[in-house]
């Protein structure tokens, strides 16, 4: 019998391979499964231009279809519309597009969602490399993060190298939405630090894929001071630290000057031999574009300028003293028995 030291470590190689192989596999039959629905799709589209089938033509194929072949999903009159629109959105075909490495259900919602062929192959490309179920695609769609890239103000590209400049430009939004929080419209600015910490996971998804987060309120101390950063985190792809510093209100140039200092101690204190350097972001309500060019302008170290917004919460989220008043006065008669009183026009409001 092999020693089972050496037999676990065999064992493991060997089911590493079958996983790789599963995923290949799947993988393949994804794409041949999408370049059959492209050619029916086609087929359909020519057959209805030459011939000039009307839309009844979908219903007697799909039930002759799922009369051939029962064992196979995906006959639908519904889905075969969907086939018709993909063939009509890609007629160069799907061979040497990102579309054939994700699923129908994400190409179906790329049909659905966008119209325009960039975008569409843009998101695909994101779904691949972040492996976005459909439901993330779907609110990533929704919350027009293709609008939001790359828009921010910065200086990467006269402070970092060109590949670390092009891929720093790749994961700053403008601006970021935190619609995940429910906040009032005089929100004290602890209080948004606090609730972004608390829904960390929902932050980490809206800063997109690499984002590890270090810590909040990160100490640092320089000569004889202490000074604290608002979020401190560490991009994987990127190898480098990441400040982040949360201001509410327009955008001032003091806060450039502030991140810069930041910057400059992290790297000092922090930042190892292995690490890129470390980039800033600043996030205000708003911005405007000349001010923080101007302030970023002759700074060396790389930061980026966005906004931040959230849905306001509804005035009506808490209720009022006289509704609380009255709800806990029936409380009380119900307990002692008596009968609930009516409530008055104004509670009810």
């Amino acid at each position: 019998m092999p020693e089972e030291g050496r037999y676990s470590a065999f064992l493991n190689e060997v089911k590493t391979q079958i996983r790789a192989a599963q995923v290949k596999a799947a993988l393949a039959v994804n794409r041949e499964l999408l370049l059959l629905y492209w050619q029916l799709g086609r087929e359909i589209l020519a057959r209805q231009q030459a011939e000039g089938w009307g839309s009844k033509v979908l219903e007697r194929l799909s039930r002759d279809l799922k009369r051939e072949f029962p064992e196979m999903k995906g006959f639908s009159r519904s889905n075969l519309k969907y086939m018709r629109a993909f063939a009509e959105a890609w007629p160069e075909g799907i061979s040497q597009a990102p579309l054939g490495q994700i699923t129908w259900y994400h190409n179906i919602a790329l049909l659905e969602k966008l119209k325009d062929a960039d975008e569409r192959l843009w998101y695909a490309r994101e779904t691949i490399e972040n492996g976005w179920s459909r439901n993330v695609l779907v609110a990533q769609i929704k919350n027009c993060l293709y609008e939001r890239e790359s828009t921010a103000v910065n200086n990467f590209a006269k402070t970092l190298p060109a590949p670390q400049s092009d891929l720093a430009q790749q994961i700053v939004k403008d601006p970021y939405n935190f619609d995940f929080l429910t906040l009032s419209k005089n929100v004290e600015e602890q209080d948004l630090k606090r609730a972004l910490v608390k829904h960390m996971r929902d932050f980490l998804l809206e800063l997109g894929v690499g984002f590890a987060f270090i810590g909040h309120h990160y100490p640092l101390t320089v000569g004889d001071q202490d000074f604290h950063i608002d979020l401190l985190f560490y991009h994987l792809e990127l190898r480098c630290f990441v400040v982040i510093e949360l201001e509410m209100g327009d955008f001032k140039p003091e806060y450039s000057g502030m991140m810069n200092f930041y910057i400059a101690a992290i790297d000092a204190q922090k930042r190892k031999d292995y690490d890129q350097p470390t980039i800033g972001i600043i996030l205000c309500q708003t911005r405007h574009k000349a001010i923080a060019e101007y302030s970023l302008s002759n700074l060396r170290n790389p930061i980026a300028v966005a906004e931040h917004h959230w849905l306001d919460a509804p005035p009506d989220v808490l209720p009022s003293t006289e509704q609380l008043r009255s709800e806990l006065e029936n409380a009380t008669r119900l307990i002692e028995g008596e009968p609930e009183e009516e409530a008055s026009p104004d509670s009810a409001k």
